[in-house]
C-alpha cells in the first residue's frame, strides 16, 4: 500500500510542476523543492548514463528499471503532462492579454504566495547564516533579479545557439526560480522554437512532408541541448548539494527572492513582440502599486482575491512539507 501511496504522492507532485512551468516565471523546481523530491530527482536524472545501459544488458529490464529509479520518474513525469496537458490551456487563457484582470491577479497572487512560502521553507534548511551564506543568498537574489528585468535579445535561427538556449532553459527549468520558457524568452530562442512546433502542425495537417526538414531539425537540435544540459546541470547541482549544502540551499532562497520581482501581480507591459501567430504579446513588465494600478488602469485592483489567493499559495507550501514529512516517515 505505500507503495501506491508514494506513486499517487509523485503523480500529484508532478501535477504540481506542471502547472508551475505553465507560468512564465515560475519553475516546476520550485515546486519539486518544496514537496521534498528535489534531491532525488537530480539523483535520477544524474543515473542516466553508460552504467544503465550495461545493467540493461547484462541484468535485464528489471534492473535497469530499479537503478534508474523510473517508477519515480514515470509517476512524476505523468503528473507533468497531465497537467500540461489539462491547465495550460485554462492557465493561458488566464494570463492572455485579453484575460480577466482579476483572474490574472488572482493567479500571480496565488504563485507571488507559494514563492514567499517557499523562500521561509527553504531558508530554514539553511542551519546557519554565517557571512558566507548570506552573500549566496544575496548573489543568487542578484542573479533572478537582474534576469527578470534584462533585456529580451533578437531572434536567431542559428542551430549552435538553439542548442545553448536548450541546454540553459532546461538548467532553467530544474532550478528553483526562474522558468525555462522566460530564458528562452530574454535570449530570443522561443519564437523560433515556437514556429519550429508551429511548422510541423502544418506541415502534417496539409501532409506536406517537406516542410517539416527545417522545423524538425530545430527542434531535434534543442532536444539534444536539453538532454546535455539536463545530464550535466544535475550532476552539477548535485555534487553542489553534497559537497556545499548550506551555501546552496542560501544561494537558491535568494534565487527565489530575486524572481519575486517577475511573478508580482500588478504589472504593464512596457515592450511586446509578435508571436508565432501573428499576434502583439508583451514580454517585459514594469511593477506597480495597487493603488497605482487602480488609477492607470482605471479598474479594481482585485485586493481582496489577491490576498485570499496569496494566503491559499503560501498555506500550500506547509501543506505539501507536512504530507512530505508523513510520506518520508512512512517510507524510512
Amino acid at each position: 500500500m505505500n507503495k501506491y501511496k508514494r506513486i499517487l504522492g509523485l503523480y500529484f507532485r508532478g501535477i504540481g510542476m506542471g502547472a508551475a512551468d505553465v507560468v512564465p516565471g515560475v519553475s516546476g523546481g520550485t515546486i519539486a523543492f518544496i514537496s521534498g523530491i528535489y534531491e532525488e530527482l537530480l539523483e535520477t536524472i544524474k543515473g542516466f548514463n553508460l552504467g544503465a545501459l550495461k545493467t540493461l544488458k547484462t541484468e535485464g529490464i528489471k534492473a535497469a528499471w530499479q537503478q534508474l529509479n523510473l517508477t519515480f520518474l514515470v509517476s512524476l513525469v505523468a503528473g507533468i503532462l497531465t497537467s500540461i496537458i489539462t491547465l495550460a490551456g485554462l492557465i493561458s487563457s488566464i494570463l492572455d492579454e485579453k484575460g480577466e484582470t482579476t483572474n490574472k491577479i488572482a493567479l500571480w497572487s496565488f504563485f507571488f504566495g507559494l514563492i514567499v512560502a517557499s523562500v521561509i521553507y527553504v531558508g530554514k534548511q539553511v542551519r546557519s547564516w554565517n557571512v558566507k551564506n548570506i552573500i549566496g543568498a544575496l548573489l543568487g537574489a542578484a542573479i533572478a533579479y537582474y534576469i527578470t528585468v534584462a533585456e529580451v535579445s533578437a531572434d536567431s535561427n542559428s542551430m549552435l545557439f538553439l542548442f545553448f538556449a536548450g541546454s540553459l532553459a532546461i538548467s532553467a527549468m530544474i532550478l528553483p526560480g526562474i522558468s525555462g520558457s522566460f530564458i528562452l524568452v530574454l535570449l530570443g530562442a522561443y519564437q523560433p522554437i515556437m514556429g519550429a512546433i508551429k511548422g510541423v502542425t502544418e506541415g502534417l495537417k496539409v501532409k506536406d512532408f517537406s516542410l517539416l526538414t527545417e522545423p524538425l531539425l530545430i527542434i531535434a537540435v534543442v532536444g539534444a541541448g536539453c538532454i546535455v544540459g539536463l545530464l550535466t546541470f544535475s550532476r552539477v547541482l548535485s555534487w553542489l548539494f553534497k559537497k556545499h549544502e548550506y551555501i546552496t540551499l542560501a544561494t537558491l532562497t535568494g534565487f527565489m527572492v530575486g524572481s519575486l520581482n517577475k511573478i508580482w501581480p500588478w504589472k504593464k507591459a512596457i515592450s511586446t513582440r509578435i508571436n508565432s501567430h501573428g499576434e502583439v504579446v508583451p514580454i517585459q513588465f514594469k511593477n506597480m502599486s495597487p493603488s497605482d494600478y487602480s488609477q492607470h488602469f482605471s479598474t479594481d485592483n482585485a485586493m481582496t482575491q489577491a490576498i485570499l489567493f496569496g494566503i491559499v499559495g503560501f498555506a500550500i507550501v506547509f501543506l505539501l512539507e507536512f504530507f512530505g514529512n508523513k510520506l518520508k516517515a512512512a517510507n524510512d
